[in-house]
């Protein structure tokens, strides 16, 4: 089947969404307009069409615009398309999945948690490599030290950092303790 995606506003800008057979095989997070987050989407799946959201994917979308507003939601129910992610990235996802909104792991927690302690700094490449932004919470990853580290989303570690500010992880302005 042919790979469908749209762009949807959010609190913190234009996401983007794409699936085939009725499971996300990519997200979004917003670029400094809904035009950049669509070129984004289009570059990454070059055949896809613009489309509506197919109803059975309808709540995903509801379910990320209220997490970036401020409410507690659990994506873990959002279907995946893994079929392109490598089995380690897979568990460290499914890891990262069970992190609730306003809680934070390590990447060596989530090492540890997948029984491959010492395995840190790959976990940190899939985070890096996270096709599903948002519902898989790579945000919620910090490195050792609860230290915001990298992130190679749309805005940086502003990004991560605004949204972890929204789910109550981290307080609204930087504090010396």
């Amino acid at each position: 089947m042919t790979v469908g995606y749209t762009v949807f506003d959010t609190p913190i800008g234009a996401c983007g969404l794409a699936w085939r057979d009725g499971a996300v095989v990519g997200t979004a997070l917003p670029g400094s307009t809904a035009e950049r987050t669509r070129a984004h989407l289009a570059k990454r799946f070059p055949d896809a069409v613009d489309s509506p959201v197919p109803e059975e994917l309808r709540a995903v979308v509801d379910d990320v615009v209220a997490l970036l507003s401020g409410e507690a939601r659990d994506l873990r129910a959002a279907p995946l398309d893994y079929r392109d992610v490598p089995e380690f990235n897979r568990r460290a996802y499914d890891v990262a999945r069970a992190i609730p909104p306003g809680k934070v792991l390590t990447y060596g927690d989530i090492a540890h948690q997948m029984g491959a302690p010492g395995s840190a700094q790959a976990v940190g490449q899939a985070m890096g490599s996270n096709p599903f932004p948002i519902i898989v919470p790579c945000h919620r990853v910090l490195g050792a030290g609860k230290n915001t580290g990298g992130f190679s989303a749309p805005g940086g570690v502003e990004t991560k950092r605004r949204m972890l500010v929204i789910e109550g992880a981290f307080p609204e302005e930087p504090t010396l303790f």
